[in-house]
């Protein structure tokens, strides 16, 4: 398979049977998804975690005019918010699941809005994490805030935990807005789990903040995916 980054929290993987476009948000041309959506080969799914605007774009909803066999999966909020109508995806909440006979995506909790996605296709697993994440700012927050941050977070990590023993792939916030302590969710989430691929996301344009998380991960096992620029790709 191959996996490509877009931008912030977004990315294509490519199997032999299907693509998957998750939280798209912007490219840096604008125009590498949308020229590549025609030629993908097999199905194309398009996931959206959640609504905040880093993540859906309404203008994914036009590409139906450039495939007219992609399927949305969408958070359930978005739904709820009226960002877009009932008509145009499949709708999530945590716990539920949608499948066809290419591709099983079963929703998550997050602890911002929306969900997390585990996905299984072609042998493989995959989980991309959505705003699934430990948010606190440790210059800024009280011991109490960075404490329920902190509980709320591992009580997420530890269902998804439950349900599988490794994943092939995983996408995971490493931010560095969040000040001081902001490699910890990714550091408690390899910890628990174990990853063969691990590829930060949510960091905008900060490659190297990003790129700070790799012995972290390389230590846990982990082969880390370095990105140094949108539109890069690596198979896996």
């Amino acid at each position: 398979m191959k996996l490509t980054y877009i931008y912030h929290s977004g990315f294509v993987i490519e199997g032999k049977t299907f693509a998957l476009i998750v939280d798209y948000f912007q490219d840096t041309d604008d125009v590498f998804v949308r020229k590549h959506i025609p030629l993908f080969a097999g199905r194309v799914y398009v996931l959206v975690s959640h609504r905040h605007p880093d993540h859906f774009n309404p203008e994914i909803l036009r590409w139906k005019r450039l495939r007219r066999d992609i399927q949305y999966i969408f958070s359930k909020d978005i739904l709820e918010r009226e960002k877009a109508k009932p008509a145009d995806a499949a709708y999530l909440a945590k716990g539920d699941t949608w499948c066809d006979d290419t591709v099983s995506i079963r929703a998550f909790g997050s602890t911002d809005t929306g969900v997390s996605f585990l996905i299984d296709a072609e042998g493989k697993r995959i989980f991309h994490a959505g705003d699934l994440n430990n948010w606190h700012w440790s210059e800024d927050s009280t011991p109490a805030e960075i404490q329920t941050a902190e509980s709320d977070f591992l009580a997420e990590v530890d269902l998804l935990a439950q349900s599988v023993d490794r994943l092939d792939l995983a996408m995971f916030p490493v931010d560095a807005r969040l000040g001081r302590d902001y490699m910890r969710g990714a550091e408690q989430f390899v910890d628990r789990i174990r990853v063969a691929v691990f590829s930060p996301m949510h960091f905008t344009s900060s490659c190297e903040a990003a790129e700070a998380f790799r012995p972290y991960a390389e230590r846990a096992g982990c082969r880390f995916a370095g990105w140094k620029a949108e539109g890069e790709s690596i198979d896996f």
